[in-house]
């Protein structure tokens, strides 16, 4: 059994208090430490504060600016456009459609889900993608 002293390791205790644990505990402990002194010296020496790798949009958000009312606005334009163009499509290719891109169903899970093969779930999505070109096209320019 080895010896830790809590305050050593929680910043909150401000007394000295000796546990007893089991070696396996104090050493998963030490080499926890260590990781964490190798982190930080890593952050330091390499000026890495974060990790634009997380996926959690921080690197978008410090590259782009706040968007204007009208840019905005025009955004909102765009949106309703897309959904007037999906809603303007057949209702089973609008459904295709919006399950594939939109919720991000698989061509394969569709074609299991409607009792149809991939090969006809993947034109009918092409061709409604084709006529929302067409009506966006329209619409925007």
């Amino acid at each position: 059994m080895a010896i830790i002293n809590l305050r050593d390791v929680y910043p909150f205790y401000h007394s000295d208090l000796f546990v007893e644990v089991s070696h396996d505990v104090a050493e998963a402990m030490t080499t926890a430490a260590r990781r964490e002194s190798n982190a930080r010296r890593q952050m330091y020496r390499y000026k890495a504060q974060y990790s634009l790798d997380r996926g959690d949009g921080i690197e978008h958000s410090s590259l782009r600016f706040a968007p204007s009312p009208a840019e905005l606005y025009e955004e909102k334009e765009d949106i309703e456009a897309l959904y007037a163009a999906l809603a303007a499509l057949p209702e089973k290719q609008g459904r295709r459609v919006f399950a594939h891109y939109i919720l991000g169903v698989s061509k394969a899970e569709l074609a299991r889900a409607e009792g149809v093969s991939k090969a006809a779930v993947g034109d009918s999505i092409r061709t409604g993608l084709q006529m929302m070109r067409e009506l966006l096209k329209k619409e925007l320019f």
